[in-house]
């Protein structure tokens, strides 16, 4: 057998750099370049393009957002076409990043996310703007009655589905493992509900990575991933199974988030101990590394990502 590989970073250390979280959509990094610079048009020709691809235009406008000058170059747009449902929304999901910051108040941005509702009705990315704010904030039931509201307009939402499964995951976290926990029927539930070739599929390795988070903070299992033991049960090695299986056969490369889902599963498949199909998963991922879940529980995520990946691809 293969040695294991080395401890997935250290803890409670800074990323020597940033992660993009643009991912490989270069419109996307394009338009945040010049929605830095003051130049929002290239942000209203990228909206415009993007349609209703609900999930392409949800990871849009939600990495826009966390642009520092994001409100005031939305409130600029605005001034220049008032009643703009884009501009509305980009000004609004940057209420949600300030408010989760605490530097805006909650109720005014709940205020703008229905303003922004309003104006497209069709539209699940407001309600998903509610979602990242309830989720942290909120109470159960608001938490539900917005999820319901982005299934009912996006029913395979991503962006929406892995906000679920890392809020259900913190949920009687106290009781310790428990191989029946909730997310666990959430994520095989939507996986089931969702179509033969949607990404939510992979949502059970998901809900299995969040859980771990919030064991290990909590000190029920070690914070090593690799030597918890959290991976390597008939139930783990079932789901890892079945996701590793799902995506040689998905061919829909083009959806936006999909590389949020390849992390998960290359972090799965380090943590179970099977070099070779990680290896293959980070010759796909490439340098589109994501925070979560390598820095899970309190790691670097960037030394966690490079180091697995060396392991894998055999590169000491």
């Amino acid at each position: 057998m293969p040695p294991p590989p080395p401890p997935l970073g250290r803890a409670r250390k800074r990323a020597a750099q940033a992660f993009d979280e643009a991912l490989d959509d270069a419109g996307l990094a394009a338009a945040r370049t010049a929605l830095a610079q003051g130049r929002w048009q290239t942000t209203r020709s990228l909206l415009g393009r993007t349609g209703d691809d609900w999930d392409r235009r949800g990871h849009r406008i939600t990495v826009l957002a966390r642009e520092p000058y994001c409100a005031a170059w939305a409130r600029e747009w605005l001034l220049a076409e008032p009643g703009s449902a884009d501009a509305t929304l980009l000004l609004a999901l940057a209420g949600v990043r300030r408010a989760l910051r605490g530097k805006e108040k909650p109720a005014r941005v709940r205020e703008d996310c229905l303003a922004a509702a309003e104006l497209r009705p069709a539209d699940p990315t407001p309600w998903l703007g509610l979602l990242l704010l309830e989720c942290a904030r909120g109470a159960e039931g608001d938490v539900v009655r917005i999820f319901e509201q982005v299934r009912t307009r996006h029913p395979d939402h991503h962006h929406a589905h892995h906000l679920m499964v890392g809020w259900l995951a913190e949920r009687r976290v106290e009781a310790g493992p428990d191989p029946l926990h909730e997310v666990y029927d959430f994520a095989n539930w939507a996986a089931e509900q969702a179509p033969a070739d949607s990404p939510l599929a992979i949502l059970p390795v998901i809900a299995h990575a969040e859980r771990y988070r919030t064991l290990a903070a909590a000190g029920h299992v070690p914070a090593d991933p690799v030597a918890s033991g959290h991976w390597v049960g008939r139930r783990a090695r079932q789901v890892m199974k079945a996701a590793f299986d799902w995506w040689l056969e998905w061919e829909h490369e083009e959806h936006p988030r999909r590389l949020v889902d390849l992390n998960f599963l290359a972090h799965a498949k380090v943590c179970e101990g099977r070099g070779a199909e990680a290896a293959a998963l980070f010759h796909r991922i490439g340098d589109h590394a994501a925070p979560a879940p390598w820095s899970y529980p309190d790691r670097d995520p960037l030394t966690a990502f490079r180091t697995a990946r060396a392991a894998a691809l055999g590169r000491g």
